[in-house]
């Protein structure tokens, strides 16, 4: 592997100094598709979301492919902040780590205000009522049994300020290694960040049919829940190997992820919200807050939230 890898950085160097051959292009790419192959995995290091023509890379693929190509990234932080919100801005530098040479940038930014940052479900109707109005909401929702409500309050930006830094960073990372090493051939760019909506209308315009989304099921009430009383539980723990399952029933496709926590238990999730605080945790190394339900298949994520990154974590 260490051989093939050093060919392709002779050609992107050359490439500087002269226009590359088609020879050359088709080359590099080839070889991107090969260590996708080879060495990553799905879930991983790149993930299918439906309705999208292209994987979407994920920051642990780009480490692959910058390491394949001997790239060298320097990640450079504007703080621009406020007294309410969290939010960076990230411009990752790519030189040639075999003679320092510049090969380009790639650029990144997150914020607290998006979406998913900025609210979290109530832990109870006691703190939904506590918190002023002007920072608390109920949304609804739409589940196989009909719409429902969740109570929300808003979150405190300074707890989510490490992990808006880290999701601009690894933006950052992704722009610049699909910029740097034509990548975006194989790879589709940041899908996985965008809420569904949104992710549904980019797929269109890329040419490629929104698959059907699995039912999002209401919350039962306690009389209608087949899950015995007290069944609700919570744990800290840290997350590692997390990974994802396709599948398909009569009511349309599914993604699964599940992941073994540092209490050596398995949890899972058909949440893409959830998925994607899962992944931003285990770049991070941080120890998540979880409540689920278990049952036959395992531990089944209902809530999650980012406490530290403090380790030893217990279940």
């Amino acid at each position: 592997m260490t051989t093939t890898a050093l060919a392709p950085v002779e050609r992107h160097e050359l490439a500087l100094d002269r226009p590359a051959t088609a020879v050359e292009i088709r080359a590099q790419v080839n070889l991107i598709q090969e260590v996708m192959k080879a060495v990553m995995m799905d879930g991983v290091h790149f993930g299918t979301i439906p309705g999208t023509p292209k994987p979407t890379l994920y920051k642990p693929g780009s480490e692959k492919i910058l390491s394949t190509f001997r790239i060298a990234i320097e990640p450079i932080v504007a703080d621009l902040s406020t007294h309410d919100e969290a939010r960076y801005r990230v411009e990752t530098r790519a030189t040639s780590q075999a003679t320092g040479m510049y090969l380009g940038s790639g650029t990144g930014e997150a914020s607290s205000n998006e979406e998913k940052y900025r609210w979290r479900k109530a832990v109870c109707q006691e703190e939904f009522d506590a918190t002023p109005e002007d920072r608390r909401r109920s949304v609804w929702k739409k589940g196989q049994n009909g719409a429902y409500q969740i109570p929300q309050v808003r979150t405190n930006h300074a707890d989510v300020a490490n992990t808006i830094l880290k999701m601009a960073k690894k933006r950052s990372q992704i722009d610049v290694t699909l910029t740097v090493t034509a990548a975006s051939d194989v790879f589709a760019q940041d899908i996985e960040d965008l809420p569904e909506g949104v992710r549904e209308a980019v797929a269109s315009e890329e040419g490629a049919r929104p698959a059907a989304k699995p039912p999002v099921q209401a919350p039962q009430r306690k009389s209608q829940s087949t899950a015995p009383a007290g069944n609700l539980a919570s744990c800290k723990v840290k997350v590692s190997g997390l990974q994802s399952k396709d599948g398909e029933s009569e009511k349309g496709p599914w993604r699964k992820w599940a992941f073994k926590g540092s209490d050596g238990k398995w949890y899972s999730t058909f949440d893409t919200i959830v998925s994607t605080t899962l992944r931003e945790a285990e770049e991070g190394g941080d120890v998540v807050e979880l409540t689920f339900t278990e049952d036959k298949y395992g531990r089944n994520i209902k809530t999650i939230a980012i406490v530290s990154r403090e380790p030893g974590a217990e279940g």
